[in-house]
């Protein structure tokens, strides 16, 4: 008895790629709605607000990637296993 072939589907939307996304695109809005962060105060330790946001944003676009990375290897692994579990 042969199985029907499978049609080839597009990309899965679930809630982790959901998150992924969000991680990546945050940094980016964050960095272009410059009316957020366009003035001076607060200052930290002598440096302006405008300054110093986007040099906490390296440092947040950093924890952001590396979140989305693990969170991709994870859902891949899992999409792996599950491929292989479905056809044995």
């Amino acid at each position: 008895m042969s199985q029907a072939p499978q049609a080839s589907r597009g990309p899965v939307v679930t809630p982790v790629r959901v998150v992924i996304a969000v991680c990546l695109i945050a940094p980016f809005v964050a960095m272009l709605w410059v009316g957020s962060y366009a003035k001076t105060d607060p200052a930290f330790i002598g440096i302006p607000f405008f300054y110093w946001y986007q040099m906490a944003w390296v440092l947040i676009s950093t924890a952001l990637t590396m979140i989305a990375y693990k969170l991709w290897q994870r859902d891949q692994r899992a999409r792996s296993a599950a491929k292989g579990g479905a056809s044995q």
